[in-house]
């Protein structure tokens, strides 16, 4: 009889110790919670508003831009329908004192795959713009249709084949749920040499194609400016488009993926891993790409936003036809000749024309 009240009265003095802890990891994991869905909802929605125009014909891209800019949509939607609900379901059914399992390889591979098949994607993108740049004349002989499918099949198919060891609970690199950052990580310190050779075939070539392609094509869009002042004799002063696209998409791309890779090098040599916060933000700062993505390649261009508008007026007058008017908006034959025309536009331009307005980074430049 002692010995059963001593036992639980020190099973009580435990639990009683312990609620503190366990109510701030509960209001940490709420806060954790609410980010990663507001995160989820933007994304969805921008890549949502990105397939609305893309889908058809819009002034100033080829076809093959388009192509690259559906595969990158389509990436950065898969961290709003697949990445964040899947790591959310998992922390959520999950027992914290539980070990891996194979759910969590699973969700481990889903999100890696996601995670290096937008990188791929982003590698490509530049690559096309570099050739649209440097290469004009050759532009349609260079990148044909099946050259371009090649490589947005590259950039889905090559990553599951790099990442297939970590979905099998008996594989060559472990995986643990992590409290810290809610998402199923592999367990990088468990082979080290596994975990450095992902970085060095995914980050770092997506990195240097990306830095090398833009930075070539941004030095050429400058050297243009200045000739274009100098025979101007600086009577006006022009826009810095390369500027204006190519460092946001560079910064963007440094800041959300480094610090992931950072943590992965750190946890793979050292075995440790980073304070509770640091680890959530730098976990979830690549998804962030995936909203940056709709605003640096799509919302900066005038024709994006010019054909975004018109589609909703489409559906405006599709869906409620008395607000829409009452709004102001143009009627159903003026939108469709607007559009006519900008596709006509487009049809003839599409020749030359390459992803995000690169072609106008020298032209306007």
């Amino acid at each position: 009889m002692y010995t059963t009240l001593n036992i639980s009265i020190t099973d009580d003095s435990n639990l009683s110790s312990a609620d503190p802890q366990r109510l701030i990891e509960l209001t940490h994991r709420s806060v954790k919670v609410s980010i990663i869905i507001v995160l989820g909802v933007m994304i969805t929605l921008g890549n949502i508003a990105v397939l609305l125009v893309i889908t058809s014909s819009v002034a100033g891209w080829s076809r093959n831009s388009r192509y690259f800019l559906l595969s990158l949509t389509a990436a950065d939607s898969a961290f709003g329908l697949l990445v964040m609900p899947l790591n959310l379901w998992v922390s959520l059914v999950k027992d914290y004192s539980e070990g891996p399992d194979a759910l969590c390889h699973v969700v481990a591979f889903c999100n890696a795959t996601v995670y290096s098949t937008c990188m791929y994607t982003l590698a490509t993108i530049s690559l096309e713009r570099y050739i649209a740049v440097f290469y004009p004349l050759k532009y349609s002989s260079l990148m044909t249709r099946k050259r371009t499918l090649l490589l947005i099949a590259f950039a889905w198919c090559f990553p599951p084949c790099l990442l297939s060891p970590i979905p099998f609970p008996d594989g060559i690199i472990d995986v643990h749920f992590s409290t810290a950052s809610l998402v199923c990580n592999p367990s990088y310190s468990t082979n080290v040499g596994y975990s450095l050779s992902l970085t060095c075939f995914i980050f770092f070539p997506c990195s240097i194609i990306m830095t090398y392609a833009n930075l070539r094509v941004w030095c050429a869009a400058k050297r243009q400016r200045l000739k274009l002042r100098k025979y101007s004799g600086a009577r006006r002063s022009r826009n810095n488009v390369a500027s204006r696209v190519l460092v946001p998409v560079m910064a963007a791309y440094y800041t959300c993926w480094t610090p992931c890779m950072a943590a992965m090098i750190y946890n793979a040599l050292s075995g440790s891993s980073v304070p509770e916060w640091i680890e959530f933000v730098v976990v979830w700062l690549p998804t962030s790409n995936g909203f940056l993505n709709c605003i640096f390649y799509f919302w900066i261009n005038k024709s994006f936003r010019r054909k975004f508008y018109l589609v909703l007026q489409r559906l405006a007058l599709a869906l409620c036809p008395e607000l829409a008017k009452a709004l102001g908006c143009c009627t159903t034959s003026k939108t469709q000749f607007v559009s006519g025309i900008l596709d006509n536009n487009n049809s003839v331009h599409e020749r030359s024309s390459s992803v995000s307005s690169t072609c106008t980074l020298l032209s306007l430049a």
